[in-house]
């Protein structure tokens, strides 16, 4: 806890001291805060991340959104398709927590739930599902 200093001062009545007889006014404590320390900052929240196609099929549709909204949004791929072996780079809007499905060429979906964006550098699709590193 820091430390607080405390100043006397006077307090001085209406009229001030003229005339004989005026009593000594009594010094009274006033408690002073120390400066403001300085806050740190937390390093803002890298959004950016890069989705891997590990698999041995094609990805046709890539879909991400925030974990608090019910529905997928659109196809992050657009017009794209994301072949074995290739890599897209992203950046989410928001920071938190992110789920994301992936749809391969045969019709096929694999789903990951719960991601969080700011700790996450690698979406990477496999055989067997989606992983994150």
């Amino acid at each position: 806890m820091p430390l607080r200093r405390t100043f006397p001062v006077l307090v001085l009545a209406a009229g001030g001291l003229a005339g004989a007889g005026c009593a000594q006014p009594q010094p009274q404590q006033v408690v002073v805060a120390p400066p403001a320390t300085r806050q740190v900052v937390a390093p803002a929240c890298d959004t950016r991340f890069r989705v891997v196609n590990r698999s041995t099929m094609t990805v046709r549709n890539l879909q991400f959104s925030h974990s608090s909204l019910s529905g997928w949004g659109a196809d992050q791929l657009g017009a794209s398709m994301l072949p074995p072996g290739q890599a897209m780079l992203f950046r989410a809007a928001n920071t938190g927590n992110y789920d994301f499905r992936a749809t391969w060429v045969n019709g096929h979906t694999a789903e990951r739930y719960g991601v969080n964006v700011c700790a996450l550098r690698n979406v990477i699709i496999t055989n067997s599902g989606i992983a994150v590193d």
